[in-house]
């Protein structure tokens, strides 16, 4: 069975850039291969500010929209992190996401794809590996960044040269982590069974 990716827009400001990104990045993924690769966009999740009562760790879940939340992210066996730098930190949206589950992120691989300033949303980046670490997702080392001056110059998307190959180096150490992280997953189901 082909691994699932998910590419999680980590933005759901109104205006936002990263949906164009995000676009590209999919086209990318999805001309790389190796996976079966599936946007997430968290606009379109209704989470809202976290609204459960329990520990996620329970998996007891009082809404549907947790519920939901919760089978689509158990669904994935990796994801790709867009993610927008705010004050030095990636999206409270996101950090709200991540929050709503717990043991469906666990074991899973992830990659990150920053943007932002000149710094290219890096320090964003790296305060997401604290949380991802947590949720026992591992992220892998590639880590491309897209600096907002000048891939909007002209008001729309143009990758800058090169960014291709570094998405696509992203994408390899995703796959292999998530294929390996698959099996881990299995053999714990296998011993709880």
């Amino acid at each position: 069975m082909a691994l699932r990716i998910g590419i999680i827009l980590g933005s759901t400001r109104p205006g936002r850039r990263g949906d164009q990104i995000a676009s590209w990045v999919l086209d990318t993924a999805r001309a790389h291969g190796g996976a079966d690769y599936e946007p997430i966009d968290l606009t379109h999740h209704g989470l809202g500010n976290l609204d459960e009562r329990g520990n996620p760790n329970l998996q007891e879940y009082e809404h549907a929209h947790t519920r939901d939340w919760s089978r689509l992210v158990d669904a994935f066996d990796g994801f790709v992190f867009l993610t927008p730098e705010y004050n030095h930190s990636f999206s409270g949206a996101l950090k709200n996401a991540l929050d709503y589950v717990y043991r469906e992120w666990n074991d899973k691989a992830a990659g990150i794809v920053s943007y932002g300033g000149w710094a290219a949303g890096v320090r964003a980046a790296e305060a997401l590996r604290l949380v991802l670490a947590e949720l026992q997702v591992a992220t892998v080392r590639a880590q491309p960044a897209v600096a907002l001056i000048p891939a909007f110059s002209t008001g729309v998307f143009v990758p800058a040269e090169g960014l291709d190959v570094a998405v696509r180096g992203m994408l390899d150490q995703v796959i292999a982590w998530s294929g390996a992280l698959r099996g881990v997953r299995e053999a714990k189901a296998g011993a709880a069974a």
